[in-house]
């Protein structure tokens, strides 16, 4: 393979550009072995990088399909055609400049503050893996380790290459370092992406198919301690039992502040719902976002050293959720202590089983210490995993290379809409369009890194903006690709097909996937086993009409 590479670093307080792998501040030595492309630095003086591209010669045919992961759990993501465009933004989005996008606004949750989105045909990027399809067959690209940085994969068929560029933005090499350990895989879609996970050691999950209610999806931040047990007690009475009760965001006084519950909507504290949930035969769950913290939270007034700033000393704004929230410095010892107290209250002394962490980009949107965003995605995740223990985890709004192997469940998709008609502005908003794309093609981590969560079906009449023959698309499709089904409504005030389409949708087993094929007018068909039997479902992902 001729590979070629762009390289643009400092040295001596100077800014320097090469092509070469061997010059007057650093040595890279390349080798290929059994298919592993090892890129390993040797610094001669200290040096850091803001560009570390390489790059080589494919050419693309017109009827492979290409796939790029997304940056995170809710980013966009799925096979282009190679003369296609990564056109997931409102159309009013595109063409903005990179220096025009606000981090308070809805694009701190992606990657546009620091990697540049194409907005030209036949240009496709993703972050740790992406592969090339023909028919059943894949030859896939996946680094084997984002502890140094993160590994921006493109595809580029107007050029007819392939870059491998590494995000070390951050970080001053000043001795031997790894910079990148790829695999290239050539083999039939599930056997390729065995053998990757098998190449990083991770072995395959050990937690079940589960079924669960979550609270978010009909009463958003307005829940109460009432409607959590109004709600626990219709679950109860169901003839099919339910595995998980999740109570997510809007119990605590504040986010940032998750031993401060709001005494006005849980009057009787948040073990009491544990007791009754655990009565139930059901586990209890909670919802996080460790690393976050608003203005109005104890926690940022009385520590606002705990927080993340820039190299020029400002905290910063994280993303628009709550009103803007910030970030917690993971390398803070007292942070640390901090959320090692929260994990022990809410496991040891709460009660609670499973805790669903969300919002966890936010920790690595800078880089601090002298650490790339990769380093510190997975010293963060890392870190969860500890405080944990063995307690069920479910990941969202995560990178998703950094959390492999390191959490029970993980959202692979958006948040689902109330709504089918996609009003996403940007990669990781809320879109049921984009959430069941998302399940059907991030498919391979299934039972590799995790078991995947599709995010919720919602099957009520109140507060839903889409008839029940499209909600049932949704419900079908998290029941073939998922494994962790959760709905959000209050199951007493089903109709009988509602019923029936509900206790469908949980006792279904997991299907295997065959394949999943989209044409141009976003007609998606998939091909299945389920009980032995080979089956198909097709449906289009604009209009929500089944073909």
């Amino acid at each position: 393979m001729n590979y070629r590479f762009n390289i643009q670093y400092y040295a001596d307080n100077t800014h320097k550009y090469t092509s070469e792998l061997d010059n007057e501040d650093f040595s890279v030595d390349l080798k290929e072995d059994g298919g592993i492309i090892t890129l390993t630095l040797n610094p001669k003086r200290p040096v850091s990088f803001s560009t570390f591209q390489m790059y080589f010669d494919n050419k693309f045919s017109p009827t492979e399909k290409l796939f790029t992961n997304g940056y995170q759990s809710w980013t966009v993501t799925k096979e282009y055609s190679p003369d296609g465009m990564m056109d997931e933004f409102n159309p009013r989005i595109l063409g903005m400049q990179k220096k025009n996008f606000n981090v308070i606004g809805i694009f701190g949750s992606g990657d546009l503050l620091f990697h540049r989105y194409p907005e030209e045909h036949g240009v496709f990027y993703g972050y740790s893996y992406a592969y090339i399809r023909n028919g059943g067959n894949i030859r896939l690209y996946g680094s084997l380790s984002e502890r140094v940085g993160y590994t921006i994969i493109t595809f580029d068929s107007n050029q007819s290459i392939i870059s491998i560029e590494k995000d070390l933005e951050g970080v001053t090499f000043t001795e031997e370092k790894e910079l990148l350990s790829l695999a290239v895989i050539e083999d039939g879609y599930d056997a390729a992406f065995d053998r990757y996970f098998e190449l990083m050691n991770i072995a395959k999950p050990t937690a079940k198919r589960a079924c669960g209610y979550t609270t978010w999806y009909n009463y958003y931040t307005k829940v109460t301690e009432d409607i959590v047990y109004r709600d626990l007690e219709a679950i109860s009475k169901l003839e099919h039992r339910l595995d998980i009760f999740q109570i997510d965001d809007g119990y605590e006084r504040a986010v940032g502040d998750w031993l401060v519950y709001d005494k006005k909507k849980f009057p009787n504290g948040m073990k009491k719902p544990v007791e009754l949930i655990h009565q139930h035969g059901m586990k209890a769950g909670i919802w996080l976002a460790p690393f976050a913290v608003t203005p109005k939270s104890y926690i940022y007034k009385e520590h606002k050293d705990w927080i993340v700033c820039d190299d020029r000393g400002r905290r910063r704004i994280t993303s628009h959720n709550w009103g803007g929230f910030y970030t917690l410095d993971i390398y803070n010892e007292e942070v640390r202590s901090y959320l090692r107290q929260v994990f022990d209250t809410v496991f040891n002394e709460w009660g609670y089983d499973m805790v669903k962490l969300d919002f966890l980009y936010a920790c690595c949107l800078i880089s601090i210490h002298g650490k790339s965003r990769g380093e510190i995605m997975c010293d963060a995740i890392d870190f969860l995993r500890e405080c944990c223990g063995d307690h069920i985890i479910l990941g969202c709004g995560t990178p998703l290379h950094p959390a492999f192997g390191k959490f029970e469940y993980c959202r692979v998709g958006a948040d689902v809409g109330l709504c089918w008609e996609n009003k996403a502005y940007a990669r990781e908003d809320v879109s049921t369009q984009h959430t069941l794309t998302n399940t059907m093609y991030r498919r391979h981590l299934d039972g590799r890194a995790w078991l995947n969560d599709p995010d919720v079906f919602l099957l009520r009449d109140a507060n839903i903006k889409m008839p029940l023959e499209k909600r049932e698309i949704i419900a079908r499709i998290n029941s073939l690709f998922g494994n962790l089904l959760f709905v959000s409504d209050d199951v007493s005030t089903y109709t009988e097909k509602q019923m029936k389409i509900f206790i469908d949708t949980i006792s279904r087993p997991k299907a295997k996937i065959l394949s999943v094929e989209a044409d141009e007018k976003k007609n998606v068909l998939i091909k299945y086993e389920l009980d032995g039997e080979s089956a198909e479902y097709g449906f289009n992902i604009v209009s929500g009409e089944t073909v």
